[in-house]
């Protein structure tokens, strides 16, 4: 083989090789913070829609519109507070405030909570919903058609991956992550949908706001990245010629 063809294979492996061991250790890493997440009945507890949550209309959600009034405050008061893209409100004198998850009466408390704790003796506050984004959730990762949809009263996991056109040929079937935010807070479960499939597990319900996640097959992943990445005539070349022989 001409020495120099053969140095630019030798290059290609290489490249290809340090893709798949790139590929290896971030996937290692997301793999243990996906492994973090609770599974199995605890999952299903983690983002608990019932004994206590409040309904899904009375929720607020990220690019909501309030009405804050605090009676003797004129520069606390306005129709023009938003509950920005992370779930927070921002208040003069009270600051930045969790508002995502929560119903309004649960928001007034916070304020009234921050406001009294720092500049007013008993502040009187109003929280009222002005406008509201429409309800609903998103699915991301491996699937075909990734996007955002509205939810129903009825939809289900099951639904979501429907909507999205199923999960592809390198998805993680047993890391189907659901994101919510419950109370203010932040939460995450992990299911295997092919358990649901089989009717072994239950299949949650998907609210608005949610975010839906679908994991990577990491050993039907790394070899797809690398045969896209790499010149494949070469790569094989020299397979052919260096390993099998």
């Amino acid at each position: 083989m001409n020495p120099l063809v053969e140095a630019i294979q030798m290059r290609h492996l290489r490249h290809a090789f340090v893709l798949a061991m790139t590929t290896i250790l971030v996937a290692g890493c997301s793999d243990r913070a996906v492994n973090n997440l609770p599974v199995g009945p605890a999952a299903y507890q983690a983002i608990a829609d019932q004994d206590g949550r409040t309904s899904l209309n009375e929720v607020l959600q990220a690019g909501d519109r309030l009405s804050i009034r605090v009676i003797g405050e004129p520069e606390l008061t306005s129709d023009q507070y938003y509950v920005d893209a992370n779930g927070f409100v921002q208040v003069p004198l009270a600051g930045e405030v969790a508002a995502a998850g929560k119903s309004p009466r649960q928001l007034r408390e916070d304020i009234v909570a921050r406001l009294s704790s720092r500049y007013i003796r008993n502040p009187d506050v109003s929280v009222i919903v002005i406008e509201t984004t429409r309800n609903t959730y998103s699915v991301e990762g491996d699937v075909r058609e990734p996007g955002v949809f509205e939810v129903g009263p009825d939809t289900t996991l099951l639904t979501a991956m429907a909507r999205a056109k199923s999960p592809t040929n390198v998805a993680k079937l047993d890391e189907i992550m659901i994101f919510r935010t419950v109370n203010g807070q932040h939460m995450g479960a992990r299911f295997d949908i092919k358990q649901i499939r089989a009717g072994n597990a239950p299949d949650p319900r998907v609210l608005a706001g949610d975010m839906v996640v679908v994991g990577h097959s990491n050993a039907k992943g790394i070899w797809r990245d690398i045969l896209t990445a790499a010149p494949l005539l070469n790569v094989f070349i020299l397979l052919n010629s260096n390993v099998f022989n």
